[in-house]
C-alpha cells in the first residue's frame, strides 16, 4: 500500500493506494496529523509521500518520522512526470503541482484545466504534450465573505451555506451569491475564454467547495475529487520507478 498525505491550508487529507488503486481516504481538521496512526492501522505501507503548504507542527512531524516507510517529502526539486515551465517553480504550491499530475494521468495527451476550489480558487493548465504551464490563483467562497464582512463595516458576515438566487434579494443572499455566482463566472468565462484557442480542452473540477461551483459549462467537464491524491500516488510511483531504474544502472 502506497500512502498519500496532502497538508492544505486548513485541513489535511489522507489517502491509501494500491497500485493506481484509491482504497479508502479520509480527512483531519488541521495540521497536527494525529489521526494518522489510526488511518493506517495495520496495513502494510511500502512507501508515503506527503505535500504540505504549510510549516509543519512538531508533533506532525513526529508522526511522520515515525512511519514505518520511507516518506517522500514533495518539493520543487522532487522530479515528476510532467515539464514545469513555471518560471518560479520553487514557488508553486505542491498541492497544484499535484492536482495537475492527477488530472494528466487520467487524460493524457488531451489539453487540461484544472480547478480546485479550497481555500483558494486555483487554476492550473497542462497541454496535451504533458507541460504544466502555470495558472491562477484567486481567494475562496470563505476568504471571499470573510473579506466582505471585515472591510465593509455597515456588511455582515455570511456564511457560505444557504439561498445562492442568481440575484440576492436581501443583504444576506446578495453577499452569498454575488461570491458564489461571481467565482461560477470566472471559472466558466476562464474555460471559455481557454476552450476557444483549444478546442480539446477539458476541465478538472476538484476541491472541497466543488459541491457550490459545479455547474454547467460550456465545456467538457470532470468532477474529480481526488486529483490530488492521485496525482501525489502518481509521483511517488514515479520516484520509486526511478530510484529502481537507477539501482539497477
Amino acid at each position: 500500500m502506497n500512502l498519500t498525505i496532502d497538508i492544505g491550508n486548513t485541513r489535511s487529507k489522507f489517502a491509501a493506494f494500491s497500485g493506481d488503486e484509491l482504497v479508502r481516504t479520509d480527512i483531519e481538521e488541521g495540521h497536527a496529523l494525529s489521526s494518522l496512526t489510526a488511518f493506517v492501522g495495520t496495513d502494510v505501507v511500502e512507501a508515503a509521500i506527503v505535500s504540505s503548504v504549510v510549516d509543519l507542527p512538531d508533533a506532525a512531524l513526529a508522526v511522520l518520522d515515525s512511519l514505518p516507510c520511507p516518506v517522500l517529502t514533495l518539493t520543487s526539486g522532487t522530479p515528476v512526470p510532467l515539464v514545469n515551465l513555471y518560471r518560479t517553480p520553487q514557488t508553486l504550491g505542491t498541492d497544484r503541482l499535484a492536482a495537475a499530475v492527477g488530472a494528466a494521468a487520467l487524460a493524457p495527451h488531451r489539453t487540461l484545466l484544472i480547478i480546485d476550489a479550497g481555500s483558494c480558487v486555483t487554476f492550473d493548465m497542462v497541454t496535451a504534450a504533458g507541460e504544466y504551464v502555470g495558472g491562477n490563483i484567486a481567494p475562496g467562497i470563505e476568504a471571499r465573505l470573510r473579506a466582505i464582512g471585515d472591510y465593509f463595516p455597515r456588511l455582515p458576515h455570511v456564511a457560505a451555506v444557504g439561498d445562492v438566487p442568481e440575484l440576492g434579494y436581501d443583504t444576506e443572499t446578495a453577499i452569498r451569491a454575488g461570491v458564489i455566482n461571481g467565482i461560477r463566472n470566472e471559472i466558466e468565462g476562464c474555460a471559455a475564454r481557454l476552450s476557444r484557442r483549444h478546442p480539446d480542452l477539458l476541465v478538472f473540477i476538484t476541491g472541497g467547495d466543488t459541491g457550490c461551483l459545479h455547474e454547467d459549462m460550456p465545456v467538457e467537464v470532470r468532477h474529480e475529487p481526488y486529483c490530488v491524491p492521485i496525482g501525489l500516488n502518481r509521483i511517488l510511483r514515479y520516484n520509486i520507478n526511478l530510484q529502481h531504474t537507477t539501482n539497477n544502472r
